[in-house]
């Protein structure tokens, strides 16, 4: 078949292509992530962790980012109306940079090449505990001082 007899099957109207409302969204991401980022590698710098040791700046970026993704998802959902690009560009692209899942993969991976297995299960476990904590605590926390501050 060609083009013209394969739209023809399709009746209705021709199908709209959801690209270019999504540019925009796309964009803030993007640039967002590339922010968040750069802010966890200027951690890893000002804080480099021991070789072999705990990978205590990794953990801390992604508890600090999961605190902060806590309280940022409360207020736009229940306190605030924001542009329609301030939860992708800094929910998704901000924290989503910053926030680390895939460097706390490579210390696990890191630090079970080097012999250090112990570290590396205390890792492994410690640091979605304490991310999940992180949110819930920084959630409800917000949830309080909202519910405190409201006449």
């Amino acid at each position: 078949m060609t083009a013209p007899e394969t739209d023809s099957l399709r009746g209705g109207a021709p199908r709209r292509s959801a690209a270019p409302g999504q540019l925009p969204v796309v964009a803030v991401v993007a640039v967002g992530g590339g922010l968040g980022a750069a802010a966890r590698y200027a951690a890893s710098l000002w804080w480099p962790s021991a070789g072999g040791g705990f990978p205590w700046t990794t953990f801390w970026v992604n508890v600090v980012g999961c605190a902060v993704i806590g309280v940022f998802l409360v207020l736009i959902t229940e306190a605030l109306t924001v542009h329609r690009l301030v939860r992708p560009f800094f929910g998704t692209g901000v924290l989503g940079g910053f926030t680390t899942f895939s460097t706390y993969a490579v210390d696990l991976q890191h630090l079970f090449d080097t012999g250090h297995p112990r570290t590396a299960l205390a890792y492994l476990a410690a640091t979605p505990l304490a991310a999940l904590t992180a949110v819930w605590l920084a959630a409800t926390a917000t949830r309080r001082v909202l519910t405190r501050r409201r006449p």
